[in-house]
């Protein structure tokens, strides 16, 4: 801008332009209340984003049931960028509200200030100009005044010139005459001399008015419409600056989110999945081959070969491709056992590596809380010596009580912990047992037998199930003479707590397709009806360690050293199927209460 535009303003150049300054000024008002609005809207677009991420992050939050999945690093890197989503939202909500206070309350008082200028500014020149205008008024009543005694004094001497050369006048006439033009004469030199002042009042406050008066009004009028046009820069540069202030938190939650996606790491997810469903069993052995030209020879081992899938298809439920027990099928068999006794404290019911990592927790969890209550307990007992050294302190059986209430939790927490890691141990030792002797436990046991499901009337379905005592035989030959792990004291052996299943000639895992009607079962996953089939054969005979009362239906008292026959062999579940050697009573006996010898081909 050269020094010759500087010097321009509107009171100068503008000096007759107050009606078009005043509807420009009055529009650069409204357009700084339109950018004010623009901002207050800006803001408030902030704070609903910032709530919508906020409601958005907490939709995604984990649920209860789904925070077991959260051990995976891609699961934990969704947690962590759902934290730096939600500062994000901070982020913007500070936006908004610095919007708030530093540029929408400033603007909406500057509007106010400039209106208020404005007014007032133009409420002067109005004045400056009403006066002009009423002065111009007087100045034109003056001259009219001095039109008119002019007029009437150039006829009062055109009346006595006249009256003057007339001698048929009488000289009384002519004086007459002379009297009035004497008077119009100077009537009118009177109204010249009002008229000239007025003229000359009308000049000088014309002058004033549009070389002093009017362009001040004009300058104060510019000056308001630069410090609006001003102030609007300094509201977008604030604006801008508030958005940087907030830059690098955004940054570093950004960071936060790569940071995030760095600790996805593939492989180790993989191995997670392992490690939480493995469950320890061992793939089943090969099927034998049965020489049906040899005598003796078992016509229900192709039965029990067919009956096992080999079209690496199998119904859901029973067993994987390997023929091993799936997760869903020890649950189905745990949820009958669940009727009786306890809920499985010791969480028999889990495969064997699921189990040891469960125990492992809990007894990590009573670790901590036995440290926390000895800890409180200490401070109780450390509280109350100096209470009995300084009885001006406080009582010290204030304290008994609470001393007493933490001893007593700290004891059943030991007993807890005690319990659980014995559970543990078994678990360990039972998984190393399982490797040692996989064809024994895990191979698919079929068991002779016939299962039928009440349809209402209709015919009922049948599932015959043949295990011979050359097969079983021929699957453990290895495993003669073999002992189950023993308690650790006679008289309180480590068992299942889930009791035999009720009336049931076989166990659920050991029906493959069990799971095929799922009428077969009521809510609580016990069979409607069951009909015991023939009685079936020995495939070994077993002795009681310890004596043992029946305390559940399904399963038989039994004295220590008792002998028995052996039916079925333990399936993972804690409980053996025997018979009596006299009489046919048959029953289940917990697996960790006998040891069992399996009869030769």
């Amino acid at each position: 801008m050269t020094a010759l535009t500087e010097n321009l303003n509107w009171g100068t150049e503008l000096w007759d332009q107050y009606d078009n300054l005043s509807l420009h000024t009055l529009k650069g008002i409204d357009f700084l209340e339109k950018y004010g609005q623009f901002v207050r809207d800006r803001a408030t677009i902030e704070c609903e984003y910032a709530s919508k991420l906020r409601r958005l992050v907490k939709s995604y939050q984990p649920k209860k049931k789904d925070e077991e999945d959260y051990q995976f690093t891609s699961c934990q890197a969704f947690k962590m960028l759902m934290n730096e989503v939600n500062d994000l939202a901070g982020q913007h909500e500070l936006v908004a509200e610095d919007l708030q206070a530093n540029v929408i309350k400033e603007l909406t008082a500057l509007v106010k200030d400039l209106k208020e200028e404005r007014k007032k500014q133009l409420q002067e020149g109005l004045r400056l100009s009403q006066s002009l205008q009423a002065q111009i008024e007087a100045l034109q009543r003056a001259k009219k005044a001095y039109d008119k005694a002019y007029k009437e004094s150039e006829k009062a001497i055109e009346s006595f010139q006249k009256a003057d050369a007339d001698f048929n006048l009488s000289r009384a006439e002519v004086e007459k005459q002379r009297s009035n033009m004497s008077h119009k004469t100077q009537a009118c030199d009177l109204a010249k001399n009002e008229y000239a002042q007025q003229l000359q009042r009308t000049n000088e406050l014309q002058r004033q008015h549009f070389r002093s008066g009017l362009p001040e009004v004009f300058r104060q009028l510019q000056e308001l419409d630069e410090k609006r046009i001003k102030n609007i820069k300094n509201f977008i540069r604030a604006s801008v600056d508030i958005e940087r202030n907030v830059f690098p938190i955004i940054n570093k939650c950004l960071d936060g989110i790569l940071k995030a996606a760095d600790i996805i790491n593939e492989k180790e997810d993989t191995l997670l999945v392992i490690e939480k469903y493995k469950s320890g069993f061992q793939p089943p052995e090969d099927f034998p081959f049965e020489d049906l030209s040899k005598a003796g020879s078992d016509s229900g081992s192709a039965s029990n070969i067919s009956s096992i899938p080999t079209s690496g298809k199998v119904k859901e439920g029973s067993y994987t491709v390997k023929g091993t027990i799936t997760n869903k099928a020890m649950k189905k068999r745990g949820g009958l056992f669940h009727i009786f006794g306890s809920r499985g404290e010791d969480l028999s019911e889990l495969p064997p590596n699921q189990r040891r990592k469960k125990l492992m927790l809990k007894v990590e969890e009573l670790k901590n809380k036995v440290a926390q209550e000895t800890a409180a307990r200490d401070g109780l007992m450390k509280m109350k010596g100096v209470y009995e050294a300084n009885p001006a302190l406080g009582d010290p059986r204030t304290i008994e009580s609470q001393l007493n209430e933490c001893s007593h939790r700290l004891d059943k927490l030991q007993q807890d912990l005690a319990r659980y890691q014995t559970y543990l141990d078994d678990a360990i030792k039972g998984i190393q047992s399982g490797a040692n002797h996989s064809s024994l436990t895990n191979s698919p046991r079929l068991v002779n037998g016939t299962r039928r499901r009440n349809s209402g009337g209709s015919a009922a379905e049948e599932e015959s199930l043949s295990r011979s005592a050359s097969d079983s035989s021929v699957n453990h030959n290895n495993h003669n003479n073999h002992n189950h792990s023993k308690p650790s004291a006679p008289g309180t052996p480590q068992m299942n707590n889930h009791g035999p299943e009720s009336g049931l000639g076989t166990s659920h895992t050991s029906l493959p397709g069990a799971d095929s009607d799922p009428d077969q079962y009521d809510g609580h996953g016990v069979e409607s009806e069951y009909y015991e089939a023939d009685m079936l054969p020995s495939i070994g005979t077993c002795k009681a360690l310890y004596p043992f009362e029946a305390t559940s239906e399904g399963s038989i008292p039994m004295a220590q050293d008792e002998e028995l026959h052996l039916i079925e062999l333990d399936q993972g579940d804690g409980w053996t199927r025997v018979r009596r050697m006299l009489g046919d009573m048959e029953g289940f006996v917990p697996t960790s209460y006998i040891e069992y010898s399996l009869f030769n081909t």
